[in-house]
């Protein structure tokens, strides 16, 4: 089963300084937080802060090309969790045939932004983030983490800064 997400905005991991991008499930006070680049990141906030580069950006021009092709981004699905890492699909429509393109979550979210295509992701993960265990040498840091990973609030996304 897919549940429908929203991007709830960027943060900053406080342990490692690495940008967290937050899917809430809509109408939910569920969220799904991915560690990701901060290329990526920049990618994702310049959309989020509609912010104009002087020239395409990757997924631009990504975005650039698939509309040349007259082909649409119908949605994209986080569906897997393996070894940590998260996996992704673009469901890309040309001529009327899909196609389902392997990718990295940021990378289609980047991508869904910039066609406000729906994000979803399988209720499984939703499940296994609950129970996923933050490996590490200091337990204490783990806990820390874990603690402000459960009490974000919404008002804690400011604008992410690069």
């Amino acid at each position: 089963m897919l549940r429908e997400m929203v991007v709830n905005g960027l943060a900053l991991d406080p342990l490692t300084k690495m940008p967290i991008i937050l899917l809430k499930v809509r109408d939910s006070h569920d969220t799904l937080p991915i560690w990701i680049g901060l290329h990526e990141a920049q990618a994702i906030a310049i959309v989020l802060e509609n912010i104009e580069p002087p020239r395409p950006m990757t997924h631009d021009l990504l975005k650039n090309i698939i509309e040349e092709l007259e082909a649409r981004v119908e949605r994209i699905v986080i569906n897997d969790l393996r070894d940590n890492t998260y996996y992704a699909y673009i469901e890309l429509w040309i001529n009327e045939v899909e196609k389902r393109i392997d990718s990295r979550p940021s990378d289609a979210i980047a991508l869904a932004i910039r066609f406000n295509a729906p994000i979803f992701v399988d209720t499984r993960l939703l499940l296994k983030s609950k129970q996923l265990k933050l490996e590490g040498e200091d337990k204490s840091e783990d806990e820390k983490l874990r603690e402000w990973l459960r009490d974000l609030k919404p008002e804690d996304f400011g604008k992410y800064k690069m």
